[in-house]
């Protein structure tokens, strides 16, 4: 019992913590190598794609045209990122500027003979089996690839998330304490009773039989 308790603990806090990673923005420094629109089929990844406003409207083959920044990264890995709108769905970036980002990311496009070096901040993953890009959300120009990025955002979020599950477990633990564990007290008191009774019952049958016997 105790080692199936830690494993759904374990298997919960895991569930949170990539729900967290696929969620919260986080910061690539990239040079923008170009801008596209690409079509997209939404079967299978529709969790993973916002269909609020992809740069075109959402046919009836579950397909569309996302916008898609091209970008390289400093050590020369290339980097993919899809520009969607999120509206007023999850996750709530509140995002309605996808073909404003996309001019402001085509006039950032530069070579590798004359970079210019971009902040992207995003959310999501980039899985090339299922075809998942992450959301590009902000972009502005910085000085140099070795600009760094303090994700304030994240820290206080992560702080006041955990704050607040201190909190409830606290909460939850006192009203165990109160409510709960007296309850099972009483259970465990009352099972114990009635092992005694039949205990009790089962010995004075035995000594009614062994009467009987003699």
């Amino acid at each position: 019992m105790f080692y199936i308790k830690w494993f759904f603990t374990l298997l919960i806090w895991s569930v949170i913590a990539v729900f967290l990673w696929y969620t919260l923005p986080r910061h690539d420094v990239v040079q923008i190598t170009g801008t596209d629109i690409k079509r997209v089929n939404f079967e299978g990844n529709s969790w993973f794609w916002s269909t609020v406003s992809t740069g075109g409207e959402v046919g009836q083959d579950n397909t569309a045209d996302v916008y898609m920044i091209n970008a390289i990264r400093p050590n020369g890995q290339p980097r993919v990122y899809r520009n969607q709108d999120t509206g007023w769905h999850w996750p709530p970036y509140f995002k309605f500027n996808s073909a404003d980002l996309q001019a402001k990311a085509q006039s950032m496009v530069s070579t590798a003979e004359a970079p210019k070096w971009v902040l992207v901040r995003y959310y999501g993953w980039r899985f090339n089996l299922r075809s998942l890009y992450p959301n590009a959300v902000k972009v502005w120009a910085v000085d140099s690839p070795d600009h760094k990025v303090i994700n304030w955002f994240n820290i206080i979020f992560i702080a006041g998330f955990v704050m607040i599950m201190v909190a409830l477990w606290r909460r939850w633990r006192r009203f165990r304490e109160r409510r709960i564990d007296p309850v099972l007290d009483r259970i465990d008191d009352w099972f114990i009773d009635l092992g005694l009774w039949f205990r009790d019952k089962r010995r004075d049958y035995r000594d009614w039989r062994d009467r009987r016997r003699t």
